[in-house]
């Protein structure tokens, strides 16, 4: 193993030792202890072939791969972090379709798996519909948080459903607590914590279609479905009773400071619902599992919807073609390229042939379970609209809701900003 400067960047090179081993370049976001991970699973397609692996990280990863893509030196592999720029990728011929075999494979294989590869498929440069883009490596986003010895002491059990979820909200109040902590504030990002509750919720009241066409903007985003999403959120956030500080607290109070009230004695709220990464914001020394754990979001016992997740990842694609870099894609259908990613840190998959005994943390596996068993996956749908709307009008509309709005309004005004970029 060997490092070296290319253009500016770190490349880790695999030597195997095989005279006349073909190349293959990964580009990717990860740096740090993720760059060690993916390199560790480029290692074991490096042994098994005897191939030159390279991988190149940045935290500019949407920027350069757009750069590299229009000059002609695009690595082999890219993993995008936002499905929406590699399907514009593959609408200006940039992206090597996969093949239905690959489709039929994720279908088969992935838990929800036609939501994956809908996730993959995109319209090329003539318009006609491929599979470009292999799921690996995703995230949960729809999960509560709590801490078991405050449900304990007063007698809550975790819902099981959303009707148990509203049920115990109200619960909480009677017996003089706090359900929730709520914090929307993120700088210049401030709003984008609401628009994963919108999405979860109207992945629990409507159609995966109606979230599908709300995304591209196939119907409005004022469209009565999406407005009753947004008030679904505001039964929430918006009843004084029901969060921490009232709601006037919810813009204002940033993301990462809100979970804190779960820690404190006697407890601010009760559940915090975030994605998997927030335990990085806890009190130091939390054990989660021990000190505070989670359970799914749930769906509504009544509407038949399934059990739908909202969930982000990276979408693997062959940016540069070649022999070797389809051997590759052909590799990430194996357990071994995701049972040596969960045996590090920062890893889900949604894979039914992967041995979940591998994980090396058993909170990775309690997430991943929940993967595993979802009907449905969608991915963050704010990341999925152009950045104007989605980075923009959506994250604000959602302050602007909190903050007094009705859902119409402020979804009418997101409507508005999405037609002037039409």
């Amino acid at each position: 193993m060997k490092q070296t400067l290319f253009t500016g960047v770190a490349v880790l090179a695999l030597s195997t030792g095989f005279a006349a081993a073909d190349q293959l370049t990964v580009f990717g976001p990860w740096l740090g202890p993720d760059q060690e991970s993916v390199e560790a699973v480029l290692k074991v397609f490096a042994d098994k072939t005897g191939h030159d692996v390279r991988y190149v990280g940045s935290d500019s990863f949407e920027q350069q791969i757009v750069v590299d893509l229009e000059a002609g030196s695009a690595a082999n592999i890219a993993a995008f972090p936002q499905p929406g720029l590699a399907a514009d990728m593959a609408a200006r011929g940039f992206l090597t379709p996969l093949g239905q075999e690959t489709a039929d494979w994720v279908a088969e294989n992935y838990a929800a798996g036609p939501s994956w590869v809908d996730l993959g498929t995109y319209a090329g440069p003539d318009g006609t519909k491929a599979f470009y883009g292999f799921p690996f490596k995703n995230d949960v986003k729809s999960l509560v948080w709590y801490v078991p010895e405050n449900f304990e002491d007063a007698g809550y059990e975790v819902p099981k459903t959303m009707e148990e979820l509203k049920a115990l909200t109200e619960q909480i109040v009677a017996d003089g607590g706090t359900p929730w902590c709520i914090g929307l504030g993120s700088g210049a990002a401030t709003g984008w914590p609401a628009t994963d509750w919108v999405e979860d919720l109207l992945l629990r009241t409507q159609p995966p279609e109606v979230y599908d066409a709300w995304v591209k903007n196939e119907i409005p985003f004022d469209d009565p479905r999406i407005v009753a999403a947004i008030d679904e959120f505001g039964w929430f956030a918006k009843n004084d009773a029901f969060v921490a500080g009232g709601a006037g607290a919810v813009a204002s109070t940033d993301f990462r400071d809100s979970p804190k009230g779960l820690f404190s004695s006697p407890p601010q709220c009760y559940m915090h619902r975030q994605a998997s990464f927030i335990p990085a914001f806890f009190p130091e020394g939390t054990k989660v599992g021990e000190d505070v754990d989670f359970f799914y979001f749930p769906a509504y016992a009544d509407k038949d919807l399934g059990t739908p997740v909202l969930g982000a990842g990276t979408t693997w694609t062959i940016t540069n073609d070649s022999p070797v870099a389809h051997e590759f894609i052909d590799f990430l259908k194996t357990p071994e390229a995701h049972e040596t990613w969960m045996a590090r840190k920062g890893f889900l998959t949604p894979f039914k042939g992967v041995d979940t005994s591998k994980f090396s943390d058993p909170t990775l596996k309690k997430m991943n379970d929940i993967l595993l068993n979802a009907t449905t996956f969608r991915f963050d749908g704010s990341d999925l609209m152009p950045g104007a709307v989605g980075a923009g009008s959506f994250w604000t509309g959602m302050v602007d809701y909190v903050g007094g709005k009705s859902a119409d309004e402020v979804a009418k005004e997101v409507q508005a900003s999405w037609d002037a970029i039409k």
